[in-house]
């Protein structure tokens, strides 16, 4: 499981400088000529590289204190990230303001996924 994570951690983070990168050069005319979503795509960026890094925690804490509560922190978060993230970037992209009535969700998976760290903590 803790490879699992690593892994996860290290390419969703990978992929989160990349999105970087392009929304700052390839997008920059884009972004001038929609000046609003671009800070939406940047919270996409910053939230996908704080979970990347927080799954490289649970990776780490998956080898300390094993089973469910680690599991499902992993879980939450890497689907956190994808749902919050990936709404995020799909509505900076197109505008379409309906991708961001699943932004929440995903946040909420993101929650979810502290508390269960936490719980896994706690219980040990």
């Amino acid at each position: 499981m803790d490879r699992t994570f690593i892994a996860l951690g290290a390419v969703l983070a990978f992929l989160g400088v990349a999105a970087g990168a392009f929304g700052a050069h390839g997008l920059k005319k884009y972004f001038e000529m929609n000046p609003e979503l671009h800070p939406v795509f940047k919270t996409a960026v910053e939230y996908q590289m704080y979970h990347s890094l927080a799954l490289l925690a649970v990776a780490w804490a998956a080898t300390q204190w094993p089973g469910g509560w680690i599991r499902a922190a992993g879980v939450l978060f890497a689907g956190g990230i994808v749902l919050f993230s990936g709404s995020l970037y799909a509505y900076a992209l197109t505008g379409v303001k309906l991708f961001g009535a699943i932004t929440p969700i995903g946040g909420l998976a993101l929650l979810a996924g502290w508390l269960c760290l936490a719980a896994c903590v706690w219980r040990r």
